[in-house]
């Protein structure tokens, strides 16, 4: 079952598609069925709730619920600029977690080998 840090404020949602069910967020698989799942919604109506900071042979992410009304999965976000996250990643994401971003903006990196959600940008973080 897809659970994490649930804010007071995130609305409840239930995850259906067994994929992400029975994958790992920063797995390949689960990375494209996200990008399936986001290519026939309505991304405008997209929520975005910090769970988590995440550091892994050296590379820096954070973990993210994505949701709306048809779609409640994690968002493996790998960040190379910290442009307005700066402190998110000096307190590698304590004091943030369970906060909504809004408007948050990727890039969609995707080969044979491998899928990356890489950060651009947010308009604002609501606590």
């Amino acid at each position: 079952m897809l659970l994490g840090f649930i804010s007071c404020d995130r609305p409840n949602c239930e995850n259906s598609n067994p994929t992400f069910e029975n994958n790992s967020p920063n797995s390949k698989v689960y990375k494209d069925e996200l990008i399936k799942q986001l290519n026939n919604i309505d991304k405008t109506k997209l929520t975005y709730w910090l769970q988590k900071y995440d550091e892994q042979n050296g590379k820096e992410s954070l973990y993210f619920n994505i949701q709306d009304d048809e779609l409640c999965a994690i968002l493996h976000l790998t960040i190379n600029d910290w442009n307005k996250l700066e402190d998110v990643r000096e307190r590698k994401g304590i004091g943030r977690r369970g906060a909504e971003f809004t408007n948050l903006k990727f890039e969609i990196i995707k080969d044979s080998v491998s899928t990356e959600f890489i950060y651009k940008t947010f308009d604002r973080i609501i606590d």
